[in-house]
């Protein structure tokens, strides 16, 4: 098998979350175990994120928020579709049912949208090269059609469509979570034509699903990872590089009440999963993997 190139961009989501995430994922990326990160511009600690990415360099995109916490727009925080009754976004879950009975404003997800590309170029002086969407609201029906307009209008390349290759051979993960994600490949296959007519690219696999918090181990990122190599692309030139993008959330636990986009950490954002991923990351064995592999860490303005 002559070795192909494998350029792997390893994300590490939530950033500005709160200030021990970001600590993790900083001293992530100086071990060289992530190569890229999203900012959460709502994020208690989104300000200070930006400036650990402009100290570190670390190359640095958008995860656009409509479900956890508060808007960032103005005129959103107090009268929106977007707020259930204690003045929040709707939650995960919540989110995509208020979607489903039609009670959302596209228009009013468009202009948090906006405001969050802009609050993003005011904390970090310039535009996401990348954007993505936390729980993967942005290839949800109706909001994937505004998100991918927003890119269009801003010039932002590159987005995230998770469809993770083996998905249903994961049988370690539990019933109701596979039900979520076989949910979300639904959206990103029914989104893949949205985005490409509106010329919006992403890395030719996404890993993530199935490595999240404690089914994260050197194991299971190598065989993700090999497995995803060796599936045959269409339309992909012979020994042409292939991009993985690999989404991670490496951190320190939070603290509460410390944290959050407004509520406070949630339970995930307070568990050891958190950290067991920053450790499994940083392990000498999975960089030896990477080398003998030829899997080169980058980020999507390397692309």
């Amino acid at each position: 098998l002559r070795m192909l190139q494998v350029k792997l961009i390893v994300t590490g989501d939530d950033f500005g979350y709160c200030p021990r995430r970001n600590q993790g994922i900083v001293d992530c990326f100086l071990a060289g175990a992530i190569s890229n990160v999203s900012l959460l511009v709502n994020g208690s600690a989104a300000a200070d994120a930006a400036e650990l990415a402009r100290r570190h360099n670390i190359p640095i995109g958008l995860h656009a928020n409509l479900s956890e916490g508060s808007p960032v727009c103005e005129v959103l925080k107090t009268n929106s579709s977007l707020l259930n009754q204690d003045g929040f976004f709707h939650g995960k879950m919540g989110f995509r049912t208020a979607l489903s009975k039609g009670l959302l404003n596209m228009s009013e997800v468009k202009q948090e949208l906006k405001a969050q590309v802009e609050l993003f170029h005011e904390l970090t002086g310039h535009l996401p090269p990348h954007m993505d969407g936390h729980q993967h609201v942005h290839v949800l029906p109706e909001v994937r059609h505004v998100f991918a307009e927003v890119l269009e209008e801003y010039g932002i390349k590159y987005t995230r469509v998770p469809i993770e290759p083996g998905l249903h051979n994961c049988d370690w993960i539990p019933p109701s979570l596979m039900d979520f994600y076989l949910g979300v490949e639904e959206d990103s296959f029914n989104t893949v034509d949205v985005f490409t007519k509106h010329g919006i690219r992403w890395a030719d696999i996404y890993i993530g699903l199935s490595t999240m918090g404690r089914n994260m181990s050197v194991s299971s990122v190598r065989s993700a990872i090999d497995s995803a190599v060796l599936q045959p692309r269409a339309g992909a030139a012979p020994g042409s590089a292939v991009t993985i993008e690999l989404m991670v959330h490496p951190g320190y636990p939070s603290v509460p009440p410390t944290g959050g986009c407004g509520e406070g950490p949630d339970d995930f954002s307070q568990s050891w999963e958190r950290l067991h991923e920053l450790q499994t990351l940083i392990k000498p064995e999975l960089q030896s993997y990477y080398k003998s592999r030829n899997i080169q860490l980058c980020s999507f303005k390397d692309l």
